[in-house]
Formats: structure tokens, C-alpha cells, sequence
């Protein structure tokens, strides 16, 4: 407990130290805008929910200004795939302007292969401005009709035209924007607290011969106040035909204010569902858990009274149960390293964990902040280290281990190695595709440099200061001879009673799960962190008790196997995450590109394998002290 109560209050200043780009505060910085300054829209990724492979706005032929410019991106947004570059489109605060023509050009054949690709892939364009991602309102079918959002708006369509089945492919060339601002009633200033777009496909038509300074079109005039509407021609992607990019834009004031003008984005799913479902699954697994609890303090009191009583009256050869193992209940395991490797793996993910939550719940880690997620796990991943290192290093003690430094050593590569050899093939994979998500050469590098030059030193010196600690004293002396483990019942024989463990932790996760894999793989927003904090407690609470009870159990039937038994029960919740993201894959994703399905099980198993790690060493510690309690609180000759 000691350990846990450091851990977290080193991360806290740890975290105090990084550099502050990376956490954003809501409501700290407004930008103030008066009437006629100069808004600058920038265009993101492209993005679809089918392929999960991201590209540049630029690789399809869109208009694009003189020169373009990538905007500084942190190093999560790289990995997110996020390639933010300014963009022809130019506003005015508060001046409304109609057609505005960007260009107009013609698509060779590649051109249009590609834009029908991107059409048949579903992929949306995403545009922000002063940090606020575009987005396309849209009906909800309930009653009421309460307008929804989608984020950022599609490339184009497929449609049949009348008096032909054969479907057509359709480009949106007209982008109609609304901006919404909160003006403040002192000055004349005023914040945009709201960025809408409504796509439209128009064949445009126009007086010849073309002005580029002032082309005059018929199908959009803003002289005559005539735009564009859904009763248009549609501009079908032909190859060699002339197409026309124009957009309009309005500006709307507005109650809402700055600090909540990311409500939008935060309520583009169904958030009545979301609260009803997590709060039933917590007060199942919050009353399964004090079931469990009640059970087992009421049987071990019991137990430690008797074997008290029977060595009282000389009666310690009749005893039974858990006792009979003392001598070789703190026995090491086989593979002992490689279990102080992984504890020590799970206490860095435990802090990392444990520390992001808490920031994110506070709102450091807001949603508008892009990649500030990802680059705060990452670094506080480095940084814990320390901790991994120090935790290895005196389970390690405790097993009279010799080898401290190649103890330090695998603790130091054995799960990034793994993690890092599936994350390289994958990101090959993502190069092969031409995708944004594809990792630069040079943030690659970063990491491995984070890896070589923060994390590995650390993990060396919290091992070395763990390592010079006395080693943890066993309660019992462990005999010479290991005893013979009795002939086992089938239910609990170790695959059963492993299997059995996971079912109750991935219970208390599955639901906020499901949210989870919405966020990443249907690029919504996910921000209730003080619920995933909750699930969290709940997690660590039921991963210690049912790996208690069947510890419990185990010892009861004179098997003092219990150390690695023990990391298994609490960690093979995580084949039960990998089954529920199988379940999710196929029932509501369409994925159906290959690639695109092994990136999904490619990061999927390393979150599941992270998921073991992090149960496993939760499940471990709650059952090592336990063990300690209950043969420290018996008499034993």
C-alpha cells in the first residue's frame, strides 16, 4: 500500500513537470474576434469508419491555396493520423458571403479513381476553425426532432439517376458553413462557439468566357440572393469535366457560450443510454462485491479462530483446510522472473492508468485538445518506469533472485518489445496503403528514443534502489521438501478456475467498454471520465475479490500454487475484452477490407494484452496480501 500511495503521488508531480502544450484547460483560452478579422478554416484528415485508414485532405484534388502549410502537431496527433493544413477557405467575422468560387478544375483519371474510392469507402472530410471541428447537423427520428451532429461531412455519393439503375457517383463542390458566435455585450468583440457545415452537389453553371477575378456564375449569384439547394443538378465525378468548387457562409449570434460550446460535439450519441447502463452495471458489480466481501471476511474469521483453538488444545494434527500448505505456501513459483517482470509491467500501466484518469477526469485532458490524450499516456507510460523497475526489483529480492540487472533488463523490453514489434508491422501495413495514419520516420524515432533514453534508465533505477531495499519477509518458514498437491476436483483444476476469475472484472468493464471501442473505431468523442474513474475503482475491487476467493479456495484444497494462478485468475478478463471486440467487429463495424481487419485485431490485441498486464498485477498484489494476513494471523509451530 506503501508503494501504491508513492506512485501516485511521484506521478502527480511528475505530471506537474511535463511541458503544459500538452493538457488543455476549458475555458482558459478564448480567442476574441471583432467584426471584419480574418478566419482562417484549416482542413484534417480524411476519415471512414469502413477502412480506419486516414489520408490527407490533399491526396484526393481538391482545391488547395498557393502554399500549403501543416500546422504543428503534438505527438499524438501524429499517431491519431492527423494532418491539420491551412485551406482556401477564408471568412470574415460576422460578414456573410454568398458563392464564393475557390476554383475550378478538371480530375484526370486518377483523379477520379480516387474520388470514387473515397465515395464507395464512405469517408468524411474534416475541417476546424479556431479549434472547432466542422460538423453536419442532421433529424433524429424520435419525437421532437432534436437536431444531432455528425462529425465532418461526406466527399460525395452514389445515386441513380431517373430512368437508369446504373448508380452514379456524386461530389459535394459546395460547402455551405454556418458560424455561430457569442458576442460580448461591453465590446465588440465576440467568440465562435459553433462550426456547422451542409454539403451540397451542384453542377455548376456560368457566363463565358471565365474570369478568374470575378467569374459570374447562374447557378449560384449572390446579386440576385440565389444559392444552391438540393433541387439542383448534381456534379457527377466525370473524368475531363469541368467542376466548379464554391461555398457560402453565414454567421448566426448565439446564447451558448465558450466554455460549453463543445456540448455539440460531446452529445453526438444517445448519453440517457449511457448513463443508465453504467450506473446498473455498477451497482451490480458494487453489490456482487459486497456480497463477496461479507462472505469471505465471515469464513476466514471463522477458520483463523479454529486453527487458534486447535493449537490450543493440542489438537494441530486433526487440522485442516489452508493451514496444512503453510510450509510451502510462499514456495517460488517457476518462472519467477518472468512474474516479477510482469507485476512490475502492471504497476507502470497501473500508475499510467491511474494518473490519466485523474487528470482527464479534472480536465486536463479535454477532448478539444487533439492527440493531448495519447501524449499524456505515453509520457506518464516513460515515467512510471521508475516504478516497474523498483516493484520487479523486490518481488525479485523476495524470491532470492541473484540476476538483478537481466531482471532489469526484461522488465525494461520484454512488453514494449512485444508491444513495439506488433505496432511496427501494423504501421508497414498502414505505409503500404499511402495513409496519414501511417507513423513518420522521425516520430518513430522519438519513441524509441523515449523508450532508450527516459524509460529504460528509469526502470534501471528504481530497480536499483529496490534491489537495496531488505527483501520482504514470508509470515511462515517454507519447508525444504515441497509437499505433494493433493489429487484436484475439476472445478478447480487451474484453466477452469482462470477462465472462471475473468468473467466477474469483465463484467464491471463491458458495458463502459462498448463507449470505448464507439470512440476509437467510430471517431466519436469520448469524455465522461468521472464514470470511466468509477468503472475503474470498481475494476481494481472485483479483480482483488474474486482473486481472493479463488485463491482462498485453492489454498483450502492443499494447492499452494498460487502465485502465478493468482496473475492468471484477475488477467484472463482480457480474453473475454478480446472475444467482446471480436463480438464488436462483426456486429457493428463494416469493415471489410483486409488490411483494414488487421489493424483492427493488430491494436486490439495489444489493448487486450495491456488490459492482462494491468489485471493481472492488480489480481497478484490483492491475493500476496492476503496470503501474508491470513498465515500471519495463526499460530503455527
Amino acid at each position: 500500500m506503501a508503494v501504491m500511495k508513492l506512485v501516485i503521488w511521484i506521478s502527480i508531480v511528475v505530471v506537474l513537470l511535463l511541458r503544459a502544450e500538452c493538457f488543455y484547460l476549458p475555458g482558459v483560452a478564448p480567442r476574441d474576434f471583432k467584426k471584419g478579422d480574418t478566419l482562417q478554416v484549416k482542413v484534417n484528415k480524411l476519415a471512414s469508419t469502413r477502412t480506419q485508414l486516414p489520408y490527407e485532405y490533399y491526396s484526393l484534388p481538391y482545391c488547395h491555396p498557393k502554399k500549403i502549410v501543416d500546422s504543428s502537431e503534438n505527438l499524438g496527433e501524429v499517431l491519431r493520423g492527423d494532418r491539420i493544413e491551412n485551406s482556401p477557405f477564408m471568412f470574415k467575422m460576422r460578414e456573410s458571403r454568398l458563392c464564393n468560387v475557390v476554383c475550378k478544375t478538371k480530375f484526370d483519371a486518377s483523379g477520379v479513381k480516387n474520388f470514387k474510392e473515397k465515395i464507395d469507402d464512405d469517408y468524411r472530410v474534416n475541417m476546424i476553425l479556431d479549434n472547432l471541428p466542422v460538423a453536419v447537423a442532421r433529424l433524429r427520428s424520435d419525437a421532437g426532432q432534436s437536431p444531432s451532429y455528425e462529425h465532418g461531412f461526406r466527399v460525395g455519393f452514389k445515386a441513380s439517376l431517373s430512368g437508369s439503375s446504373e448508380e452514379r457517383y456524386f461530389i459535394h463542390n459546395h460547402l455551405s458553413f454556418v458560424v455561430s458566435f457569442h458576442k460580448d455585450l461591453e465590446t465588440d468583440y465576440a467568440r465562435i462557439v459553433g462550426f456547422e457545415v451542409a454539403p451540397y452537389s451542384v453542377k455548376h453553371e456560368y457566363e463565358k468566357p471565365w474570369n478568374d477575378e470575378k467569374p459570374h456564375l447562374t447557378t449560384c449569384d449572390p446579386n440576385t440572393k440565389r444559392t444552391v439547394s438540393n433541387t439542383d443538378i448534381p456534379q457527377e465525378v466525370v473524368e475531363d469535366t469541368e467542376i466548379i468548387f464554391t461555398y457560402d457562409v453565414s454567421f448566426q449570434d448565439s446564447p451558448v457560450k465558450w466554455a460549453s460550446r463543445w456540448d455539440t460535439y460531446l452529445l453526438m450519441t444517445d448519453d440517457q443510454i449511457h448513463w443508465f447502463s453504467i450506473i446498473n452495471s455498477l451497482m451490480i458489480v458494487l453489490f456482487l462485491s459486497g456480497m463477496v466481501a461479507m462472505i469471505m471476511m465471515r469464513t476466514l474469521y471463522r477458520d483463523i479462530s479454529k486453527y487458534n483453538q486447535l493449537e490450543t488444545q493440542d489438537e494441530a494434527q486433526e487440522e485442516t483446510g489452508w493451514k496444512l500448505v503453510h510450509g510451502d505456501v510462499f514456495r517460488a513459483p517457476a518462472h519467477a522472473s518472468l512474474l516479477c517482470v510482469y507485476v512490475g509491467t502492471g504497476v507502470q500501466f497501473f500508475g499510467m492508468t491511474l494518473v490519466t484518469m485523474i487528470f482527464a477526469m479534472f480536465g486536463f485532458l479535454s477532448p478539444s485538445n487533439r492527440g493531448g490524450l495519447m501524449t499524456a499516456m505515453l509520457l506518464l507510460w516513460v515515467f512510471m518506469g521508475l516504478f516497474a523497475g523498483y516493484c520487479s526489483s523486490r518481488l525479485y529480492k523476495m524470491f532470492k533472485g541473484t540476476e538483478w540487472r537481466k531482471n532489469t533488463l526484461k522488465t525494461a523490453f520484454l512488453f514494449p518489445g512485444i508491444v513495439f514489434c506488433i505496432f511496427f508491422v501494423l504501421n508497414t501495413l498502414i505505409w503500404g496503403e499511402k495513409s496519414s495514419g501511417a507513423v513518420p520516420f522521425g516520430t518513430m524515432f522519438a519513441l524509441v528514443a523515449l523508450w532508450f533514453g527516459i524509460s529504460v534508465p528509469l526502470v534501471f533505477v528504481g530497480s536499483y534502489f529496490g534491489y537495496k531495499k531488505p527483501a520482504i519477509e514470508d509470515p511462515v518458514k517454507t519447508n525444504k521438501i515441497p509437499r505433494q498437491i493433493p489429487e484436484q476436483a475439476w472445478y478447480m483444476r487451474p484453466f477452469f478456475s482462470i477462465l472462471i476469475g475473468g468473467i466477474l472484472p469483465f463484467g464491471a468493464v463491458f458495458i463502459e467498454l462498448f463507449f470505448i471501442l464507439t470512440s476509437i473505431w467510430l471517431h466519436q468523442f469520448y469524455y465522461i471520465f468521472g464514470f470511466l474513474f468509477l468503472v475503474f475503482v470498481i475494476l481494481i475491487v472485483t479483480c482483488a475479490e474474486i482473486t481472493i476467493v479463488l485463491c482462498y479456495f485453492q489454498l483450502c484444497s492443499e494447492d499452494y500454487h498460487w502465485w502465478w494462478r493468482s496473475y492468471l485468475t484477475a488477467g484472463s478478463s482480457a480474453f473475454y475484452l478480446f472475444l467482446y471486440a471480436t463480438f464488436y467487429f462483426f456486429t457493428k463495424l463494416e469493415i471489410t477490407k483486409l488490411v483494414s481487419g488487421i489493424l483492427y485485431f493488430g491494436y486490439m490485441t495489444i489493448i487486450s494484452y495491456a488490459f492482462f498486464v494491468l489485471t493481472g498485477t492488480i489480481g497478484f498484489y490483492a491475493c500476496f496480501w492476503f496470503v501474508q494476513l491470513i498465515y500471519s494471523s495463526v499460530k503455527i509451530d
